[in-house]
């Protein structure tokens, strides 16, 4: 099973623009709301030196980088929780991916229309930011209604699950996102909240705002802060101009505006590093590859992302951390030095792990 990134925002924004420049895709970037019905999909490679270095070391035949999977969702309005604007089936939507990347206008533009009379970064955010919020009120009110009738058998479990229902009740009331309340051992009781979900905000900025933010851009940049939040900062016309170019010319086109990576990078690796995400490599014959777990993952649940026998036979797992590698150029040298260690099944991949998995067949 792979990681989702949902693109969402308010229509017209440029979420369709950027999506294509992400994935190469083929997603319609028209001037005009709700032109993307069903969320377009598109597969990306995440950016990882780490694996290049490997690459060059050990040259094997094949090399599968790990992947994120971005999903273009249809811009949401305000009452969209009351299904305004196809609102409910893009909530549905939403509730479909593992984060959330928030796109924000921060350009002016006569020739593309927006949904308020004026432009306002931070209006909105919040627009969409409470119809999330309204939507997991709706939620939670068929939940506790249930939850309370159940309490009165003084269950002890029953009455945690309350404890907890009306807190998150209490944070929504207030205004502040699920998450604020949830510990991470509470996001599996299956509540499903959409403010609950990892997000990180992107600005859609104009070419003008790379080098020297402009007052909508600072707007939104100082309300991020405010909010302890992760913005990335790309324009959408720059970004797709880049797909065009040979990977030679980009660099050189970035320096232009200032940049050392364009937002599409770091969008990636904002997203990424949001799903709480461990990345190990396995060499097997001839291919090197790539896998991502979430942080915590036990070694025998590692192996059965690789092979259900894998973890079924599990013995143990033979493991080299990337510094160790990077430190002696060869496995066969770390080997010598005794940096190779063995784990048993309760061992937590690291990141950077380098994995040799023993089982019975």
């Amino acid at each position: 099973m792979g990681f989702s990134c949902g693109i969402v925002g308010l229509p017209n924004v440029g979420k369709s623009t950027i999506f294509n420049a992400l994935t190469r895709g083929k997603a319609p970037a028209s001037n005009y709301p709700f032109c993307t019905i069903d969320p377009n999909i598109g597969v990306v490679t995440v950016p990882d030196p780490r694996l290049e270095f490997l690459a060059e070391q050990l040259r094997p035949p094949t090399v599968t980088p790990t992947t994120l999977e971005f999903r273009d969702i249809a811009g949401l309005v305000e009452g969209a929780h009351q299904g305004k604007g196809r609102g409910n089936r893009f909530l549905d939507q939403i509730r479909n991916v593992d984060v959330l990347a928030h796109v924000v206008r921060c350009f002016e533009d006569p020739d593309v229309v927006h949904v308020e009379p004026t432009l306002d970064p931070v209006r909105d955010m919040e627009v969409l930011e409470t119809e999330l919020i309204l939507a997991d009120l709706q939620s939670l009110e068929k939940r506790l209604e249930k939850v309370r009738r159940a309490a009165k058998s003084h269950d002890k479990a029953v009455l945690q699950e309350l404890s907890l229902l009306e807190r998150l009740e209490k944070a929504l009331d207030q205004g502040r996102r699920a998450s604020s309340v949830l510990e991470e051992h509470e996001e599996s009781l299956g509540l499903d909240l959409l403010t609950a979900k990892p997000f990180f905000y992107v600005a859609n900025v104009g070419e003008e705002d790379l080098q020297e933010p402009g007052s909508l851009l600072s707007s939104l940049i100082r309300r991020v802060r405010e909010e302890r939040g992760e913005l990335v900062i790309l324009c959408g016309k720059v970004e797709a101009e880049l797909v065009d170019l040979p990977e030679e010319e980009r660099a050189e086109y970035l320096l232009v505006y200032g940049l050392e990576r364009s937002g599409l990078e770091q969008l990636i690796e904002v997203g990424y590093r949001l799903l709480k995400l461990v990345t190990f490599y396995t060499v097997v014959g001839k291919e090197l590859r790539a896998w991502t777990v979430p942080r915590g993952t036990s070694a025998v649940r590692a192996a059965g992302k690789i092979h259900s026998d894998m973890e079924r036979g599990f013995i143990r797992a033979e493991v080299l951390s990337f510094e160790d590698f990077r430190r002696w150029g060869s496995m066969t040298k770390a080997r010598d030095e005794g940096c190779i260690r063995s784990e048993g099944r309760d061992y937590r991949i690291e990141d950077g792990d380098i994995i040799t998995f023993r089982f019975r067949s």
